[in-house]
């Protein structure tokens, strides 16, 4: 019986993805959004792009990992509504095939420092820089 009361408990506690209700494009700079829950999150356009959801010819692939270096100075130039579940940056290093939708802003939003994080860690480990080559 108690058995019966946790299942029930923890079915209660998983939530529905929120909705979006306010996306800004502050180009070339960042984004920002708004969920119904009340999470407001801000993304830097070097965030963004190095967390695309889109298979890119720019990431290089060292020791199987995929890395994208060199993005500290990226814009986006522009947004482009993809249905009613995304939308589809343009930066200004010519990517513009990811499709970022509401539920991935809201992931990437709730793990922001840890993928921040993790992203510089592999940079450092590969002797790569966040820095365009040229500029430190």
């Amino acid at each position: 019986m108690a058995m019966l009361a946790v299942i029930r408990r923890m079915s209660t506690v998983v939530e529905e993805a929120p909705s979006l209700t306010k996306f800004s494009l502050h180009a070339p700079k960042c984004v920002e959004v708004e969920f119904a829950n009340g999470n407001a999150f801000k993304f830097s356009a070097e965030f963004l792009r190095i967390n695309s959801p889109a298979v890119d010819g720019k990431i290089r692939s060292i020791g199987g990992e995929k890395v994208i270096s060199g993005r500290r100075h990226v814009g986006i130039m522009s947004a482009e509504p993809v249905g009613n579940y995304g939308v589809r940056l343009n930066f200004d290093d010519l990517h513009k095939t990811g499709i970022y939708s509401w539920d991935y802003f809201y992931h990437l939003g709730s793990k922001r420092f840890t993928l921040m994080r993790s992203y510089i860690k592999t940079l450092k480990k590969y002797g790569l820089s966040r820095d365009p080559r040229g500029r430190k």
